[in-house]
């Protein structure tokens, strides 16, 4: 899919009682390469606009090693969702760990650990859910982290892994539930490069909820 350069916003109407919600779509082609743009707040790891497969994209470089992140759009205060599309690579017996998260540092990631040959639910570097899934070197695949409000306090997590341009499938591919969570912070796009090779990321959707209105 080709990407169009530009960040947009779209402001979901709302109810004066209910969160506004809002919607970034976040796309590279027009970005410079090099240093990332204001939209992108990196909080470790090297993180550039590169390159890849006609278009450009957020990379995270495959060095240093460490659990690299950079955040995206702006803070959410209830429901919050980034999907894109990912694409990464194996070197020899080395594979990367990579994914997306809500809710700033200490919220939910989805992360493809291909080592483990599993998709993860993480929060607070545990995991809180996990199903089979064997990832494939060198080819685009599209992720998709959700969390919504439930009945009560509850919250439902859920996560979504399917190849790159085609149908995103109904069901979650991996799910959890949580009480008493606030909420709050940034999306954010991961990569832990065991590999030492980048990691890119494109056509970046978020949906968060804001703050209800007086």
């Amino acid at each position: 899919m080709k990407a169009s350069a530009f960040v947009s916003l779209f402001l979901f109407s709302s109810l004066a009682y209910a969160g506004e919600m809002k919607t970034f779509s976040l796309k590279a082609d027009d970005w410079a390469e090099g240093d990332v743009p204001k939209e992108v707040f990196v909080v470790e790891g090297t993180v550039k606009i590169a390159a890849k497969d006609g278009n450009k994209a957020i990379m995270i470089d495959g060095t240093p090693i460490v659990d690299a992140c950079a955040q995206l759009a702006i803070s959410a205060a209830g429901e919050s969702s980034i999907q894109a599309r990912v694409f990464a690579s194996k070197r020899a017996r080395s594979m990367p760990k990579f994914g997306l998260s809500v809710h700033g540092m200490s919220g939910y990631r989805l992360l493809i650990n291909a080592a483990k040959k599993q998709l993860e639910l993480v929060k607070a570097d545990v995991v809180v859910a996990s199903v089979p899934y064997t990832w494939t070197s060198e080819v685009w695949v599209q992720m998709k982290l959700e969390v919504k409000h439930g009945e009560g306090d509850a919250w439902i997590i859920t996560g979504k892994v399917w190849p790159a341009n085609a149908t995103e499938p109904a069901e979650a591919t991996v799910k959890a539930d949580d009480k008493g969570l606030k909420g709050q912070g940034k999306v954010g796009v991961w990569a832990t490069p065991y590999s030492e090779t980048p990691v890119y990321f494109d056509d970046i959707e978020v949906k968060l909820e804001l703050a209800p209105k007086a």
